[in-house]
């Protein structure tokens, strides 16, 4: 079949990757795509915001499955539009995506369907917002409602960092994202990126990941949208992925579903292990990045037959999703000032010598500048690399990365280091 994927960042370079090696993949091709996502699929100048661009594409080129990758068009109701004029489409629908659109949305379903998270309260204003604040300790979590490309969250550890954090939200900070804003107790634990896909029925595990959020070496510095991540999280035990599907995953289907509204699609829970078992801190409509990259140099199953059973309404009938018990790791490189304001058009080399042995770069903010590969982005690359465990994964992506001739760009040293240290650990007691 011919597919159409949509999206241009590193998780869109993941999927491209993976679908381009089915045997059910025809034409792959992707929009708008980047220079990484070319080398699989043949790249349409599409604007995802016209629906009726992107549906007239999809019938001239007789497309049989459409991925949407990012979580924009799915909160517009992109999927919605397809679905309507015939498509088979993998996400959610506009009202199914509001689980990641608005994180109000989403803390009210869990107090109705009583599935384990934050306390919490929601405001429209700076004044109901400072006078609800007083209602919690510290630190306290400061949440814009809308999305925010994984920057709207503040973690204050006093009041007056809480109180700023609000008057900027209220100011416009994140545009219309931080309109309203949710206001949560701090929850005390280890987080987990936790996938699962679903047809609003059926519920198939897809993968365990850990990511790692904060700019900075030892987690510190501002929120990103992810500096690199590795699966499986080992942590997070087959106990507790049974405990998290049964208590929060399951509830959230059934919730939706009863709602009118059902959730057809990935569904990513970003969990928090905490004394008291598992706790929902968000939900996300779409693959993560980079939890993407790893899972899908992981994968072994055909990633085509698994997303087209989902889109439609056949996941009970497919295959599981079978995975190597190997480790993958991601190291991601962004461009100098992220996640401020990033520098753009920096020169880039030395990709093909970091894939020698095996390790796969994908690109995330990547342009061509007179044929020659440049940064377009806040992350410009995702290095990746398997291995027999984490270190053996984190050693082979960094020896990857020290390949790559990018001087515009910087990257955490850390990745993987907590679970590194705890396979130390292991393997020390076991001897």
């Amino acid at each position: 079949m011919n597919i159409l994927l949509l999206g241009s960042g590193g998780r869109e370079h993941a999927l491209a990757w993976k679908l381009a090696q089915s045997p059910r993949c025809d034409t792959l091709y992707a929009a708008p795509g980047n220079p990484g996502i070319a080398d699989h699929a043949t790249l349409a100048a599409l604007d995802l915001t016209d629906h009726g661009a992107v549906t007239a594409f999809c019938e001239v080129q007789r497309i049989g499955l459409i991925v949407i990758g990012p979580e924009a068009p799915l909160v517009d109701g992109l999927a919605d539009s397809l679905r309507a004029a015939g498509f088979a489409v993998f996400g959610p629908s506009r009202a199914a995506a509001q689980l990641e659109g608005s994180k109000g949305f989403t803390k009210d379903l869990c107090a109705r369907a009583e599935i384990p998270t934050a306390a919490y309260a929601r405001a429209g204003s700076l004044g109901a917002a400072q006078a609800a604040l007083g209602s919690f300790g510290l630190p306290v979590v400061i949440k814009a409602d809308g999305l925010a490309a994984g920057k709207g969250v503040v973690i204050a550890a006093t009041r007056a960092e809480a109180e700023a954090a609000l008057a900027e939200m209220f100011a416009g900070q994140f545009g219309t994202a931080s309109a309203e804003v949710v206001i949560e107790e701090f929850l005390e634990g280890e987080e987990v990126s936790f996938f699962a896909l679903t047809d609003g029925s059926t519920i198939v595990p897809f993968g365990s990941a850990q990511d790692h959020k904060r700019v900075g070496d030892g987690d510190t510095g501002p929120n990103t949208g992810g500096m690199g991540a590795y699966s499986p999280a080992r942590v997070f035990t087959p106990e507790l992925e049974g405990e998290a599907i049964a208590r929060i995953v399951a509830p959230t289907v059934r919730a939706m579903k009863d709602a009118g509204m059902p959730y057809s699609g990935v569904i990513y829970a970003g969990l928090i292990l905490t004394r008291e078992g598992p706790k929902l801190i968000e939900y996300n409509a779409r693959f993560g990045d980079p939890e993407c990259q790893v899972l899908m140099l992981r994968l072994e199953s055909d990633l085509v037959e698994l997303l087209d059973a989902c889109a439609g309404n056949r996941l009970a009938s497919a295959e599981p999703p079978r995975f190597s018990p190997d480790a993958a790791l991601t190291v991601v490189m962004a461009a100098a000032g992220y996640p401020g304001a990033p520098a753009s058009g920096m020169p880039i080399a030395g990709i093909a010598a970091a894939e020698a042995d095996g390790a796969k770069v994908f690109h995330a903010g990547t342009a061509l500048a007179q044929g020659a590969l440049v940064s377009s982005g806040g992350r410009v690359l995702g290095v990746t690399a398997r291995g027999g465990d984490v270190r053996a994964a984190q050693a082979a992506a960094y020896t990857a990365l020290g390949r790559i001739d990018a001087p515009g760009l910087f990257c955490r040293r850390d990745i993987g280091e907590r679970e590194v240290a705890r396979e130390t650990a292991r393997s020390a007691a076991a001897q």
